[in-house]
């Protein structure tokens, strides 16, 4: 089965979801199916936003998880997250102007 990926991350997004070919899993591992109705929602909101906004969706993908990232803060400090991890996805995805 091939799934939307942006809509099932959209649909789901208080989750980190890897999809691949054999199926969508959470963090844990745990295989599961996304619910179509949630997912087609997620897919309409998507396309209903301006194109302007695509980056926003780009850059969440990209940021590590939020524990990865407090680690990171609490051992290199907070300027040293900006530089090595806020920065680098920013310039990835620049916010149009």
């Amino acid at each position: 089965m091939e799934y939307d990926h942006e809509a099932v991350r959209k649909a789901y997004p208080d989750t980190t979801i890897i999809i691949d070919d054999e199926g969508c899993y959470d963090l844990e591992g745990k295989l599961f199916t996304p619910d179509e109705a949630k997912v087609a929602t997620a897919r309409v909101e998507l396309n209903a936003l301006p194109e302007n906004q695509e980056y926003y969706f780009k850059r969440r993908r990209e940021y590590p998880d939020w524990s990865t990232q407090l680690a990171y803060i609490y051992d290199n400090g907070i300027e040293k997250w900006k530089t090595d991890m806020v920065d680098p996805v920013k310039a990835k995805y620049p916010k149009p102007s």
